[in-house]
């Protein structure tokens, strides 16, 4: 069963539901009347660069507000008029920032994301929300005719899917916020992979953080400034407790992320797969096997230990413990130590090696992902991170959850997007999703 009964019939049902709501609440919404005449870019149509893209922001945690938020205030041919959180304290933060910023008032503060993107003045969403979220809103802003970026990962395989099926449907541009391939150290080991620097690639060895147990807690009275029920979503329910909700803890939780593996994996194993020339399709096989940490709140694989194989029969190593990539190729290796470490190889001529854009294997560095994605609104070009290249990342992790949730060796099919014949595996590519968090 999928993650979504009907991934898109539900996201249309929902945008319809916020429609509705937007249409009755109009009058009342004194904020759409005093925001500054900002009109969608939309309407001056992609020939138009001048114009600013009005942008809606949903979530606005650490990701969200201190990362998203504040490097698309700085962009001038974008302009934030509306900021949604399940919390109300954050939503006004937000909202000061932004007025601060603009030195003018207006940006509206909104409590049901769906509020937000029935607006017709807001071009694009930004997403940043818990994983568990992140299909679903981006689903139902893409339904509503919204560019969206979004941070990684998905949470399931088939949901990723409709995911990547949606935005082509309504050609829409899609961000997946995630820095990598704008990241120097990261680029160029990429790029020394791909043009042969180290001879044939065989091996790949990648170390990523351990996740974390944390004590079982007693349900608790949910605060005045949360929305409890909105932030589960979809997710099954279960009663609020002290931690649940923050983003250290909730990463451990299985219902809302697939742990260190698919979060910090996101990053190095994109490299990974990129220098491999496998950013498009992904592994073949994978065995392994992880620790979930009795009698805690955390329910996913925080130890790990994993084994990929592709099909031109390089082999992957992921485990946790650290912060690490390194190569080993036929003449050579080239790797780092620690988020944006400096590369380290065999020779420093290697590191050096320059190669002209002409011949080169692998595309010109983009610049980050924000300005790339406004970028791609404009020009309804390709994004750095497209929705497909999303897609394959996060599923190349997925497998390893599941492989290390059955305790054996699975082959996968890139193309078909399943584990052949093996329908134990196939039934963890989706999940159902709770329905009545819409009832309110």
């Amino acid at each position: 069963m999928p993650l979504l009964k009907n991934p898109i019939s539900l996201a249309q049902s929902q945008t319809k539901i916020s429609r509705r709501r937007a249409i009755r609440r109009m009058a009342g919404v004194s904020g759409v009347a005093a925001a500054p005449l900002v009109l969608p870019a939309r309407v001056f149509g992609a020939a138009a660069p001048s114009k600013q893209i009005t942008l809606g922001f949903v979530g606005l945690g650490n990701e969200g507000y201190g990362h998203n938020l504040k490097a698309m205030l700085v962009e001038k041919d974008a302009r934030v008029v509306a900021v949604c959180d399940v919390m109300a304290s954050r939503r006004t933060r937000a909202r000061e920032t932004v007025e601060k910023q603009y030195s003018a008032t207006g940006c509206k503060e909104i409590a049901d994301f769906r509020d937000l993107i029935a607006r017709k003045d807001i071009d694009a969403v930004v997403i940043s929300t818990p994983d568990h979220w992140h299909v679903p809103i981006s689903l139902m802003a893409l339904e509503a005719g919204k560019d969206v970026f979004c941070e990684k990962p998905t949470l399931t395989i088939a949901e990723g899917r409709t995911l990547v099926e949606t935005v082509a449907r309504h050609k829409a541009v899609f961000q997946v916020g995630l820095e990598d391939r704008s990241v120097i150290y990261y680029y160029r080991m990429a790029e020394l992979v791909r043009n042969g620097a180290i001879g044939q690639l065989q091996t790949i060895h990648v170390k990523l953080p351990a996740g974390w147990a944390f004590p079982l807690e007693k349900p608790a009275p949910v605060p005045a400034d949360l929305n409890w029920d909105m932030w589960l979503g979809p997710a099954p329910f279960h009663p609020f407790t002290p931690t649940r909700a923050d983003s250290k803890h909730w990463r451990q939780v299985r219902d809302y992320s697939g742990g260190e593996l698919t979060d910090w994996g996101a990053h190095i194993i994109d490299t990974a797969q990129v220098a491999n020339f496998a950013e498009r399709s992904g592994p073949v096989e994978v065995e392994g096997t992880g620790e979930i940490p009795p009698n805690s709140m955390a329910t996913i694989f925080t130890t790990f230990k994993l084994h990929y194989r592709y099909a031109n029969g390089v082999e992957m190593f992921v485990e946790s413990g650290g912060v690490a990539i390194r190569f080993d190729g036929t003449d050579g290796w080239i790797g780092n130590n620690g988020w944006r470490g400096g590369l380290e190889g065999t020779s420093k001529e290697l590191l050096r090696r320059k190669y002209p854009r002409e011949g080169n294997k692998i595309w010109p560095m983009p610049p980050s992902e924000h300005r790339n994605f406004l970028d791609c609104v404009k020009s309804r070009q390709p994004t750095t991170y497209t929705a497909e290249a999303g897609q394959r990342l996060s599923t190349a992790m997925h497998i390893g959850n599941i492989a290390m949730e059955l305790g054996r060796k699975l082959k996968w099919d890139p193309q078909s997007e399943s584990f052949p014949g093996d329908e134990a595996a196939n039934a963890l590519c989706s999940r159902p999703a709770r329905n009545d968090w819409m009832k309110r």
